[in-house]
C-alpha cells in the first residue's frame, strides 16, 4: 500500500504530533508499505527530500509564518502530484492546508483521514482570533471531505467541538507510544549529574514551556510540597527557550522558576533524545501533566512514564485524564488547580506502594505496531469502498 502522510511540521520539530506522526509513519513503513511524508521545510537547514528510517520525507520550501502557522506557495502543487502517486492519503489536524489535500483525496478517488490530535486554542488578542478563525474553518472543511476522523480516545471527542460535529466518521484509535531501553549505567549516571538519589522527591515534567502546558500550576503547587519534602526538585524536560510564540509567557514565569533554580528545587534539562528520556523517567518519583485547555487531548509522556512504573498527576481535561483512569496510575486534579495538584502528588509521595502497572500489557496496547495494524486494516476497508 502507497501511504501519504501530511502534516504541517514533522520531526524533527518536537511535539507530541510529530512524535506520534513519526512513530505512526515508521511503524507503517516496517509492516512493509511504501509510506511518504509531505510536510513543510519549517527550518531552512532541513533538506527539502530524505529517507528517515525507511520513511521518504519531501519538505515544501516555506515563504513566511503566520502565527505558529507556516504559508508554503507551491504546498497544493506538490499535494496534486502525491496524491495522485498514493492509495489513501492521511492528514494529522490542526493544519491549515488539510481541506485542500482532502479535495484532492475526493477529486482522485483516494481515501482521505484524517489524525485529529487537539482543538485549537491560541491566547487572546485580536490577530490569534482570526487565525484561530481561518483555522478552524479549515479544518470543518477537512472534516467535511475527509472519509474518516481518527482520535485518541472517546472521551476527548464528546468534549470537542469539532468532533462532535463528526461522530458518523468518527474513530478511536489509542496513541503509538514506545521508548527505548535505558543504555548500561544511563540510569544511574543521570541520577549522579542531577542528585535524584539526594533530592527527593523527584518531580517531572516533560513538555514545552508554553501557555497551554500549565506550568505556573506546577509553580504554585511547589510551597505545599516543599512545606512536607523540603529536598524536593523539579526536573523540566523540553524546550525552554525561544519556544515559538511562548516568549512573552516564559518571561512572565522566569522570576519564579529562577528563584527555584537558585534553591536547587527546578533543573531544565532541555530537549532530551529517546534514548535520554529512557534514563530521565526512573529517575521521577512522579510525572505532572497540568495542561489548560484542550490543545492538549491525551498527553503521550503518561503512557512513558507508566512504562516505567512511574504514576502521574495529570489535570481533568477530557482525554488528559483518561491515562490515569484507565490504568490507575496517578491522581486527576482539577483544572488549573494547584491545590490539587499538589494533593495529588503528595498522596503519591505518601503512598507509592499502590501504583504499579502491568508494564508488559501496557507496552503492547500502546505499541506502534499494534496501532499501525488499526490504522492498516481502516486504510484497507477505505480503499476497497472506494473502489466498488
Amino acid at each position: 500500500m502507497k501511504i501519504l502522510t501530511v502534516l504541517t511540521y514533522y520531526r524533527p520539530h518536537t511535539s507530541g504530533l510529530t512524535i506520534y506522526a513519526e512513530r505512526l509513519a515508521e511503524a507503517l513503513a516496517r509492516r512493509g508499505h511504501q509510506v511518504t511524508v509531505m510536510t513543510t521545510q519549517y527550518d531552512k537547514s532541513l533538506p527539502r527530500e530524505e529517507m528517515r528510517n525507511g520513511v521518504r520525507v519531501i519538505r515544501v520550501p516555506v515563504a513566511f509564518r503566520v502565527s505558529k502557522g507556516t504559508i508554503a506557495p507551491t504546498f497544493g502543487w506538490v499535494a496534486t502530484k502525491l496524491v495522485l502517486e498514493h492509495d489513501v492519503v492521511q492528514m494529522h489536524l490542526p493544519q491549515f492546508d488539510a481541506p485542500g489535500v482532502a479535495f484532492r483525496g475526493r477529486l482522485f478517488r483516494r481515501p482521505a483521514v484524517l489524525t485529529y490530535h487537539c482543538d485549537l486554542h491560541l491566547s487572546e488578542g485580536f490577530f490569534n482570533r482570526i487565525v484561530n478563525a481561518v483555522v478552524h474553518f479549515q479544518n470543518n472543511m477537512a472534516g467535511l471531505l475527509a472519509d474518516q476522523i481518527v482520535t485518541y480516545t472517546q472521551d476527548y471527542a464528546d468534549h470537542s467541538p469539532y468532533l462532535s460535529r463528526y461522530m458518523h466518521k468518527l474513530r478511536t484509535i489509542l496513541p503509538p507510544v514506545e521508548l527505548p531501553s535505558a543504555e548500561r549505567g544511563a540510569i544511574e549516571a543521570f541520577a549522579r549529574e542531577y542528585q535524584t538519589k539526594e533530592r527527593r522527591p523527584v518531580i517531572g515534567m516533560a513538555a514545552r514551556l508554553a501557555a497551554e502546558k500549565g506550568v505556573e500550576v506546577l509553580l504554585d503547587a511547589l510551597p505545599k510540597i516543599l512545606a512536607k519534602y523540603p529536598q524536593a526538585q523539579v526536573l523540566f524536560a523540553g524546550q525552554y527557550q525561544d519556544v515559538m510564540g511562548e516568549q512573552a509567557y516564559a518571561e512572565r514565569l522566569m522570576p519564579t522558576i529562577k528563584k527555584y533554580e537558585a534553591e536547587g528545587h527546578w533543573k531544565f534539562l532541555g530537549i532530551l533524545n529517546p534514548a535520554q528520556m529512557a534514563a530521565f523517567y526512573p529517575n521521577l518519583d512522579a510525572l505532572v501533566v497540568p495542561s489548560l485547555n484542550a490543545t492538549e487531548a491525551f498527553g503521550l509522556v503518561q503512557i512513558e512514564a507508566m512504562l516505567n512504573n512511574v504514576p502521574c498527576v495529570a489535570s481533568a481535561l477530557p482525554g488528559v485524564r483518561q491515562p490515569v483512569r484507565m490504568h490507575k496510575m496517578g491522581r486527576v486534579a482539577a483544572i488549573g488547580s494547584a491545590d490539587e495538584l499538589a494533593a495529588g502528588l503528595l498522596d503519591i509521595f505518601d503512598h507509592r506502594e499502590k501504583y504499579h502497572c502491568d508494564t508488559a500489557a501496557l507496552a503492547q496496547t500502546y505499541d506502534p505496531d499494534s496501532v499501525a495494524a488499526e490504522y492498516e486494516k481502516m486504510f484497507e476497508a477505505l480503499i476497497k469502498k472506494k473502489h466498488k
